[in-house]
């Protein structure tokens, strides 16, 4: 089982214990607020009071052998020391990868730069995410996979309905790949769907291709 710590339990902080533990990994959540960790405690294998910001109560709150630790602190200074601490502590501890949320462009440089493996972006992403779903009228959902490429969630064109996938030959054609299809009615997720699926009007398309190919579809 997959285990990860969260510190800091911002909002961000908290749904993202949550939704991690209700996936079923085991989550160690940590802020200095008694109120933010009673909150979070009925959903997560530990929770603790504690200063994320101290290296010495980061080495004794139980990090090891962790497949991550994710840095959710509201303040720049805050999040700069955890994330500087944790770098240094990763070998010892045997952190794989070290998560901070960044409040800001040059914060996300500075968190980088002193060894966050990843930098998170909450309001940047979700931004972009919401700006393509609402510039884009079949889009209902947009994540970035990397530089380029996407996986979108989609109403199926009307040039699509009642047409096989193996006739619209999507990826030879556009070169996107339907991966998912959600129906709506009856509720069911057809995953890797087959060359002979219909598709219908009640359908949610998740494709997954080059963002420049996925709006040639867009287009349609």
């Amino acid at each position: 089982m997959r285990s990860f710590a969260i510190i800091g339990m911002s909002s961000f902080g908290y749904f993202l214990a949550r939704d991690i533990a209700n996936e079923g990994m085991q989550v160690i959540a940590v802020d200095l607020d008694e109120e933010k960790i009673e909150k979070i405690k009925p959903y997560v294998q530990k929770a603790v009071i504690a200063d994320g910001t101290d290296r010495e109560t980061l080495k004794k709150i139980g990090l090891d052998d962790l497949d991550g630790v994710v840095v959710c602190l509201g303040q720049i200074e805050a999040s700069v020391l955890a994330t500087l601490h944790l770098k240094e502590l990763a070998k010892e501890l045997k952190i794989r990868r070290i998560f901070a949320k960044a409040l800001s462009e040059e914060h996300g440089k500075i968190l980088e730069k002193i060894g966050a493996t990843e930098i998170i972006f909450p309001e940047k992403d979700m931004a972009f995410r919401v700006a393509r779903t609402l510039t884009h009228e079949n889009i209902l959902d947009h994540i970035p996979l990397a530089e380029g490429y996407s996986i979108v969630d989609m109403a199926p064109p009307s040039s699509f309905l009642w047409k096989s996938l193996g006739e619209l030959n999507l990826r030879n054609k556009y070169g996107v790949q339907v991966i998912v299809i959600k129906e709506m009615i009856p509720k069911n997720v057809v995953l890797v769907p087959t060359a002979n699926y219909i598709i219908k009007d009640t359908d949610v398309l998740v494709i997954m291709g080059k963002d420049k190919d996925l709006k040639k579809i867009q287009g349609l």
